[in-house]
């Protein structure tokens, strides 16, 4: 493991969010993903989701970008298929079940929160965050921007995905499955938008539909020059 030799405040203070809210609400999603990492690592992720990554490790290609962080790694699903195009890969997760699945690929991962990420500013070439930013709260959703935006370096393809489609109310949505409800915010198409535009130049937006009323969105944003 790199050491990135880094001592700086969490940044979730920077917008007003309480410790006490904020490790709740991440103990709620270690303990329901810690528990269901195996059944996850099974699963085969969405075709459309598959094509877009395709099309996203292309674009690294020409770009000549090598450096890729992921922020959400799950089972390493998606990093392994970042290391086999050649890509030089970290990844951060909450769940130490899920980062020790990542470790046994092969894959360099550590626990980490999006909203305190273990490295100096501009490290990245291009990051990679997919169905993990729907758990961060919408009083967090800037700095938890802000701070992957940090660790990449100007002008960075930073690749964003998320359930949602409409502003639904915070907190858990459905009956659990796996330990405690996990946290939720799902979030209308123009709220997702401006929140990106707030942290560089949105280049690529689609969506699809999904087996709900939801539905995915998926972004390229281009970090600041």
């Amino acid at each position: 493991m790199r050491d990135w030799g880094i001592d700086r405040p969490p940044a979730w203070h920077a917008a007003g969010v309480t410790d006490a809210d904020r490790m709740q609400r991440e103990r709620d999603l270690v303990a329901y993903y810690d528990d269901e990492v195996q059944e996850r690592a099974g699963r085969e992720l969405p075709a459309d989701r598959v094509a877009r990554r395709g099309a996203y490790i292309e674009q690294l290609r020409a770009e000549e970008r090598r450096s890729v962080l992921e922020v959400g790694t799950g089972p390493g699903r998606d990093g392994t298929a970042l290391v086999q195009a050649g890509l030089d890969y970290t990844g951060v997760d909450l769940a130490p079940a899920s980062v020790a699945a990542c470790r046994a690929l092969g894959l360099d991962a550590r626990v980490a929160s999006v909203l305190d990420l273990p490295f100096a500013d501009g490290t990245f070439d291009a990051g990679w965050t997919m169905s993990t930013l729907l758990h961060v709260a919408d009083a967090e959703l800037d700095a938890a921007l802000a701070e992957i935006v940090r660790v990449l370096r100007p002008a960075a393809p930073l690749a964003v995905g998320l359930w949602g489609g409409r502003d639904l109310p915070e907190g858990p949505h459905g009956e659990p499955t796996h330990g405690p409800a996990r946290f939720f915010s799902f979030r209308s198409d123009e709220k997702v938008c401006a929140a990106l535009d707030r942290r560089g130049t949105v280049e690529c937006w689609e969506t699809w539909k999904g087996s709900s009323e939801l539905h995915y969105q998926f972004a390229v944003l281009r970090t600041p020059a």
